[in-house]
């Protein structure tokens, strides 16, 4: 049996790292602390993404996503204006940083 593609939406904020993985359709959130960051590249190594996908928030993603390209690992920056018009596309209106994570892995 083939295992599927992972699709891995990251919304981060100041404090915490809301991740989703697709299909799996599960869910974590991790302090954002130097040593959570690498227990996070870590897991997501082993799942050898298709793409991880986190939104431009005034610099809070800048660490993220260049401990990911050091790391090997697929990841884009988005636009969060896009990612927003998709989500109410979509009709996920409400907006919590899980639910945030869940809309930016399948953007």
């Amino acid at each position: 049996m083939q295992k599927q593609a992972s699709f891995i939406g990251i919304d981060i904020s100041k404090n915490s790292l809301d991740v989703h993985i697709l299909p799996e359709d599960t869910r974590h959130s991790y302090p954002y602390e130097p040593q959570k960051v690498k227990a996070l590249i870590r897991k997501l190594k082993q799942l050898k993404p298709v793409l991880i996908v986190m939104e431009a928030t005034g610099g809070y993603e800048f660490v993220v996503a260049s401990k990911l390209v050091e790391a090997k690992l697929p990841v884009a920056v988005v636009n969060p204006r896009q990612v927003r018009d998709y989500a109410r596309a979509i009709g996920k209106l409400a907006k919590t940083d899980a639910i945030d994570a869940y809309v930016i892995a399948r953007f």
